[in-house]
């Protein structure tokens, strides 16, 4: 049996994690991705350059890309799919997360609830 991952990431957000990483010449291995309290819906997402693993992360990859997921931030982001799009009027990471109850109308805060474990655990041996 595989160990479920704890969130996905897209092509693009692949491709951008790599370019990121390759702008920084070596120091990073890849983002870290955690959740913080703010803005108006409650709480953010914080992403940051991760010049390695720490304890008790969990690494999610792909193409090559590698993005390590804060410990307290994985029951809000379990299911989570990152993507990376540019429209018209900004670019950046977006996150497609089932724990997500509501947003903010700036789309910079959102307010998240836990992860039904149980709901997950059924799913995945379904």
């Amino acid at each position: 049996m595989s160990r479920f991952s704890v969130m996905s990431l897209t092509d693009a957000a692949a491709e951008r994690v790599n370019e990121i990483v390759a702008m920084r010449g070596g120091d990073a291995a890849g983002v870290r991705i955690g959740i913080k309290k703010g803005g108006c819906a409650g709480m953010e997402y914080t992403i940051d350059l991760a010049e390695d693993g720490r304890p008790g992360e969990d690494v999610v990859e792909r193409n090559g890309a590698r993005v390590f997921v804060a410990p307290e931030a994985v029951l809000f982001l379990l299911g989570t799919q990152m993507d990376y799009e540019v429209t018209r009027l900004r670019s950046g990471f977006t996150f497609n997360n089932p724990n997500q109850t509501s947003a903010c109308g700036c789309g910079e805060s959102v307010e998240l609830k836990k992860a039904d474990l149980a709901a997950l655990s059924a799913a995945q041996h379904a």
